[in-house]
């Protein structure tokens, strides 16, 4: 993997949420970006195969990664979910280590602008400060007092960032009792910034350059702007949402879906055939066949935004309004 201004891009993923993976790596390429400094931890082989079946560079940590679940988590908090978390504190803190500042988001995220040049822009304070996060939108007592999102995140690799990940590998037992990663990182953070000097910036929850579920659930006007293309959008983030199923489905409607149906949970063995794909970082034998040149759009639910009119389709919050 080549770093670009001394960063890398992490996620980590297994089988179960493959398709999210899929889908980032198939609509940054049809919008042109320049993935070679994105590193994926997969916690399992058949999401190893077909990252590098896409031209994504991998980190197979077989001996603490491959005891991981590869079913998908079916809700927030359940117990692949928690898992998975673990995945999470490794593959930030691994590079962290290296030397190497990370970019770290989840795999239900788009790119509409490359988001190193928020993070890489000389005009800005940003340098001032050692973990810049997305902010959740929740602002409830337990993400307090940060409101920090865990799944899109940039850290600069210094000792400060270094002890703070290390110190989230030792709280690993309170993900498991909070079921939540996002909520010890949180409050590590505080501890951090007030005993270490740790500079710690979240965005604005309303700034349109780094939307997520918030947005997509509690902000229509908002969405009604994303949709016409009147915003200055890096990325969009499917967070707030309950399982992968639901996340597919809103992306399809959103007009952000790149990933062929022939390819969706499906291994690389069971897409080409044969031996699946060879382990190679410039292999892309699976962009042809589950890359989509233009987005894959249906309508699944009228009270959510969508990018062209599913007035026709059930709503699925109770009382929903329809978004059109």
């Amino acid at each position: 993997v080549a770093s670009k201004d001394n960063t890398v891009v992490i996620l980590t993923c297994n089988m179960g949420q493959s398709a999210l993976l899929v889908n980032f790596a198939c609509s940054a390429r049809r919008r042109g970006f320049d993935l070679g400094n994105v590193l994926v931890f997969p916690s399992d082989v058949e999401t190893k195969e077909l990252a590098e079946g896409l031209g994504l560079a991998t980190y197979y940590d077989e001996k603490n990664m491959g005891p991981l679940p590869s079913g998908e988590a079916r809700r927030y908090g359940d117990r692949n979910f928690k898992a998975m978390m673990y995945a999470k504190v490794l593959c930030v803190l691994y590079p962290l280590m290296l030397g190497y500042d990370v970019l770290f988001q989840d795999v239900d995220i788009v790119w509409l602008k490359d988001p190193m040049e928020y993070f890489h822009d000389e005009s800005s304070n940003l340098s001032q400060f050692d973990v810049i996060f997305q902010h959740d939108g929740s602002q409830s007592v337990r993400y307090a007092p940060y409101s920090a999102n865990s799944g899109f995140y940039y850290v600069r690799a210094n000792k400060r960032s270094q002890y703070l990940f290390t110190s989230l590998l030792y709280h690993s037992d309170l993900i498991i009792t909070w079921d939540s990663h996002q909520q010890v990182l949180v409050q590590l953070l505080a501890e951090h910034s007030s005993l270490f000097g740790l500079g710690v910036k979240v965005l604005g929850r309303d700034t349109e350059m780094f939307p997520g579920g918030y947005h997509y659930h509690r902000n229509r006007s908002f969405m009604r702007k994303f949709i016409r293309r009147e915003t200055e959008t890096y990325i969009f983030h499917m967070s707030w949402t309950e399982n992968k199923d639901n996340k597919l489905l809103f992306l399809r409607q959103l007009g952000e879906w790149y990933v062929t149906d022939e390819c969706v949970g499906k291994t690389a063995t069971d897409i080409l055939g044969g031996d699946g794909v060879v382990s190679s970082g410039e292999n892309t034998a699976l962009v042809q066949p589950c890359c989509a040149k233009e987005p894959i759009f249906s309508c699944h639910y009228r009270d959510k935004p969508s990018k062209l009119p599913c007035k026709n389709s059930p709503p699925i919050d109770t009382n929903g309004k329809s978004f059109w």
